[in-house]
C-alpha cells in the first residue's frame, strides 16, 4: 500500500475496500437420462410468426379471429364479399379485442384491414403518406 493511501485512510477519507471472492459453481454434466439442465435458456428462437388471412362471411367467425389475436398472430381481413353490416360488426369486435390486447389496427385498402397483437408494430411507408395526401406531384418539384 502506498504512503498516500495510508495517510488518507488515517484521516478517514478513504476506506479500505474489502475484496469478496465468489466461487464459481462446479460444472455439472447433464444426467445420463438425456435430459438437459433446466437452468439452460436458449437465446435464439426459431419461432415463426404466423399471419392469418381471412375473408369472413358471417359474424360467427369473429371469435376464432379474436383467438388468433390472443395467440399473438396477425389477422388480415378482406371484406370485399362481406355485407357492410356484418363487416362493421366484425371490425368493431376485433377493434375492441385488439385494444384490450394493446395491439394495433389499420385499414390497408377499401375493404382490407389488419389487426396485430402488441408484439407487432404497423409502420407506414413514407411514400404511402405522400400519395395519400396528394403531395406526390409537388414532391421534389420546382426549386
Amino acid at each position: 500500500m502506498a504512503i498516500t493511501d495510508k495517510f488518507w485512510r488515517w484521516l478517514g477519507v478513504e476506506e479500505e475496500l474489502k475484496e469478496e471472492k465468489l466461487a464459481l459453481p462446479e460444472s455439472t454434466s447433464a444426467p445420463e437420462t438425456g435430459k438437459a439442465n433446466k437452468n439452460v435458456v436458449s437465446l435464439h428462437s426459431n419461432k415463426t410468426l404466423k399471419v392469418v388471412v381471412c375473408e369472413p362471411e358471417s359474424f360467427e367467425e369473429v371469435q376464432v379471429l379474436a383467438d388468433h389475436l390472443k395467440s399473438r398472430r396477425q389477422v388480415i381481413l378482406n371484406f370485399e364479399n362481406t355485407s357492410p353490416e356484418v363487416a362493421q360488426r366484425i371490425i368493431d369486435f376485433l377493434s375492441g379485442t385488439t385494444y384490450s390486447l394493446d395491439g394495433h389496427s389499420q385499414q390497408l385498402g377499401p375493404h382490407i384491414f389488419i389487426f396485430t397483437p402488441s408484439n407487432v408494430e404497423i409502420s407506414t411507408d413514407h411514400r404511402t403518406i405522400i400519395r395519400k395526401h396528394g403531395l406526390g406531384s409537388s414532391w421534389g418539384g420546382n426549386k
